[in-house]
């Protein structure tokens, strides 16, 4: 047995260690996954996301659950948007300012304009119907 042998031998199993990690990405970012994808990113009916004030003025609110984020560019204006990423599928996991965030791979979105920012994202979130119906916001289809 040579000197090389047990180096050859290491080369191998890291690499199937990093495919296996690169397996498990994969999975992550497939729409089977659990991480928040959905086949559908926009409601298929009416949701209720609750008080209309609790969307600030100037700024806007990121509804994780329903994958929805919704803005108030002005009192009583509200715009909705699907927060699942139109590149991988991922839920958004927070908003910053007007900023929506991808966790999966870093893209950004203008969550007043559903604009892709910062890719690897190039197509804006999809628009989403709102009103305020009794002080209540409702997102998705016949809102």
């Amino acid at each position: 047995m040579s000197a090389a042998t047990p180096a050859a031998r290491r080369t191998v199993l890291k690499g199937a260690a990093l495919a296996g990690a690169a397996g498990l990405g994969v999975a992550a970012c497939s729409t089977e996954s659990k991480l928040g994808h959905a086949r559908t990113p926009t409601p298929t009916a009416p949701v209720d996301l609750g008080a209309a004030d609790a969307v600030p003025v100037g700024g806007a609110k990121l509804y994780r659950e329903q994958r929805l984020v919704v803005s108030c560019p002005a009192k009583g204006e509200y715009k909705a948007f699907s927060a699942q990423c139109t590149h991988a599928g991922c839920a958004l996991d927070k908003v910053e300012g007007n900023e929506g965030n991808c966790p999966c791979h870093g893209s950004r979105f203008d969550v007043t304009t559903g604009e892709a920012l910062n890719g690897p994202a190039t197509v804006p979130l999809p628009k989403v119907p709102v009103v305020v119906r009794d002080g209540k916001l409702i997102a998705g289809p016949e809102a």
